[in-house]
């Protein structure tokens, strides 16, 4: 969910890269935390397990949107493939606001493709969410694979019924698209929320000229956005 800093002025969203092992997410992370300026960025942390990493920092966007006077700021994780570390899984998921699912374009990985993201939903439901009311993007990883898997094929293996991205994190390709996609879709659902949660408020408090509306909590309710595809 969206946090406030009274602070800064700043308002953060958390997006959630999840996929299988070895998939990409961790190289996803790192392309874009070297390529932003160092001003607009947080230190790259990261947390070893056995065989990926969990890593996580914070940016502000150049173009940074303004919400009621804060600034926008975006936080960025990984979490784990495995199966063995779902507890981890649902600790980094825990107040996500949108989610991008890292598919590896390999054959021989689309059971580990399926299983990571059977992972990733039973993780939501322990947390209460629903994969059909959060914000997420597909990316097909490693395109440049001589045997990679037709994209319609990875649609017909995960269920996805909307468009994905053909990515390949290595050489940087379609890695800022993914995320500048997944960034509007979490604006998108945030503003959504605002609007109907303003449509509720008495007639005088919507008034041309009232103060600005205070930040939302995290117990609004959350309206049905496309997601997940099941």
């Amino acid at each position: 969910m969206a946090v406030y800093n009274h602070d800064s002025r700043e308002v953060q969203f958390k997006i959630v890269y999840c996929g299988a092992p070895l998939s990409g997410k961790t190289t996803n992370l790192i392309h874009i935390h070297e390529r932003l300026a160092p001003g607009t960025r947080g230190d790259l942390v990261s947390i070893a397990t056995a065989r990926e990493r969990t890593l996580f920092f914070d940016y502000l966007p150049v173009h940074a949107t303004e919400i009621a006077g804060y600034r926008t700021r975006f936080q960025l994780y990984t979490v784990p493939g495995q199966k063995v570390y779902d507890e981890t899984r649902q600790i980094v998921l825990r107040g996500a606001d949108g989610i991008v699912f890292v598919a590896d374009s390999d054959p021989e990985r689309a059971g580990e493709n399926l299983e990571a993201l059977e992972a990733t939903r039973d993780a939501l439901r322990l947390l209460g969410r629903t994969t059909d009311r959060l914000p997420a993007v597909f990316q097909y990883n490693k395109r440049d694979l001589p045997r990679a898997m037709r994209p319609e094929e990875m649609d017909e293996a995960l269920g996805v019924a909307r468009p994905s991205f053909l990515a390949c994190a290595k050489s940087g390709y379609n890695v800022f698209a993914t995320l500048d996609a997944v960034s509007q879709e979490v604006l998108r659902h945030f503003h959504t929320r605002r609007l109907q949660r303003d449509a509720t408020l008495p007639p005088r408090a919507t008034e041309t000229g009232s103060r600005p509306a205070s930040p939302p909590t995290a117990a609004e309710s959350e309206p049905n956005t496309p997601a997940l595809a099941r």
